[in-house]
């Protein structure tokens, strides 16, 4: 038994017909675009969360004031800056180390691994795999030493003390308990051979009155009395910093032996403050103060999202970019990683400037490509060739729909020239078939294959014809047949 013909198809419009066709290619290959450029977004992670924790150490001191400085400029990208105030540089750095603290930066003053605080995390900061990274230098930070003229005049009899070891009996403010300035001020007076009870502090060791911030109180015991000295590590910006300096009956004092100092403490770089500096007209101060400063380090987690670190580096340069007394414009920040190794996107952004993109794009799309060009080109690379295969392809399956008719045209002829053919059966099917091919849809850059499917039927049912008209009408149908074509 003859396999019987289909049935008649829909009819379709020609363009609605190639649509069609090129659809399922192009899904797929869409398919396989999204797929991969939704597993590059899992491992890439081109989008970073919008918001930032920074520990700032006690307010309204320096890094406070950097810290509050750098909202307005992250907020023009629509990143939230969330400010947490702590005791100094030592907790900084645990509160980087903890995984669940939220912590994402922080300010940490030079010298802050060679405290005893901050020794217990050495190891685990060492190498590449640290899980704290430095962005580099952002301030000089010197130490300061404030003392009141009428204790000078009760105590040295009215000469301002030269040297930590002149400071012997004085009352000495040295900040809090553990705090950077406390310990770099005991590592400097046992240099000096100043007795270290001496150095204890009197005031802002204790928690501050009415929730005074500990530097703050420091300063308001300087400047009533209750204390002789204060010392103070600070950027010169500072508003406590200059507070102090515009303040009559308090004076800053040098430390003499400031290159000794420097030599003998890798992290600390001696300074001057030229005379005159403070202020011109009066010529404050009357003479070159030496000093010895470190530099503070805005330091992130390690897993911090590179456009983050983008963002804040971008924030640095323009919050620290400025001259100041101890730097010239464009010096700050810059890429100084002595104890904790230089964040990778650091380093890229100090050899080769913020992204390009940058400069004609939107941060967020800027970022995204830079993440995501690793994955894009290579898909596009292999786009541009899969779509030429497309054209052919879809050629292939129009013609597909003309060419499985030939089967049936095939089959029905084969039938015919054998012996005892079901005639009345076979003309049935043919004029089945010829009823299914119009209504066949085709672009019109197809129409001569329809045609000449139609044209071959046409031959078959010639034939048929001139077999069931007997012999004579056979050899008439066989002459039309072969004739030459003109």
């Amino acid at each position: 038994m003859s396999p019987p013909v289909p049935s008649p198809p829909a009819p379709r419009t020609a363009g609605l017909s190639a649509l069609r066709v090129a659809l399922p290619v192009w899904g797929t290959l869409l398919l396989i675009a999204a797929a991969l450029v939704g597993a590059a977004w899992v491992l890439l992670e081109p989008t970073p969360d919008k918001h930032l924790v920074i520990a700032t150490g006690p307010e309204r001191g320096a890094y406070d004031d950097f810290a509050r400085r750098y909202q307005p400029l992250l907020a023009q990208h629509g990143v939230s800056v969330r400010l947490r105030a702590t005791a100094g540089s030592a907790e900084n750095l645990r509160l980087l180390r903890e995984p669940g603290s939220g912590v994402h930066a922080a300010f940490l003053q030079g010298g802050a691994l060679a405290t005893p605080a901050g020794a217990a995390f050495a190891p685990a900061l060492a190498g590449t795999g640290a899980a704290v990274q430095s962005l580099g230098s952002v301030a000089v930070e010197p130490l300061w030493i404030f003392v009141r003229e009428d204790s000078a005049a009760r105590l040295n009899g009215g000469r301002l003390p030269q040297g930590l070891a002149a400071l012997a009996g004085w009352r000495i403010d040295t900040g809090p308990p553990g705090g950077g300035t406390e310990q770099l001020f005991r590592q400097l007076a046992a240099e000096s051979g100043l007795a270290l009870p001496a150095v204890a502090p009197t005031s802002a060791g204790a928690p501050a009155p009415g929730g005074t911030p500990a530097d703050l109180d420091g300063v308001l015991a300087l400047v009533s009395g209750r204390i002789d000295a204060l010392a103070l590590v600070s950027a010169a910006e500072a508003p406590l910093v200059q507070y102090l300096l515009g303040t009559s009956g308090v004076r800053p004092v040098g430390l003499p032996l400031a290159e000794a100092y420097a030599r003998r403490l890798a992290f600390l770089r001696p300074q001057t403050l030229p005379r005159g500096t403070i202020d011109p007209a009066t010529l404050q101060p009357t003479s070159d103060l030496p000093l010895v400063a470190t530099t503070a380090t805005l330091a992130v987690r390690a897993d911090l999202h590179p456009a983050l670190v983008q963002l804040l580096l971008q924030a640095a340069q323009k919050v620290h970019g400025e001259a100041g007394w101890f730097q010239r414009a464009g010096d700050f920040p810059q890429p100084s990683a002595d104890e904790l190794p230089l964040a990778p996107a650091a380093a890229r952004h100090y050899r080769s400037g913020p992204p390009w993109l940058q400069q004609y794009l939107p941060f967020w799309l800027a970022n995204f490509i830079d993440r995501m060009w690793i994955v894009l080109l290579p898909l596009l690379a292999a786009l541009v060739p899969l779509s030429r295969i497309l054209p052919p392809l879809v050629t292939m399956r129009l013609r597909s729909r003309v060419y499985r008719w030939y089967g049936h045209l095939r089959a029905i002829e084969s039938e015919l020239e054998a012996p005892g053919a079901d005639l009345a059966a076979l003309r049935q099917r043919l004029e089945q078939l010829d009823l299914q091919t119009e209504n066949i849809g085709l672009p019109l850059s197809f129409t001569n294959e329809l045609y000449d499917l139609r044209g071959h039927i046409h031959l078959v049912r010639k034939r048929l014809q001139a077999r069931a008209g007997g012999p004579a009408a056979a050899a008439s149908a066989a002459a039309v047949e072969n004739a030459p074509a003109t």
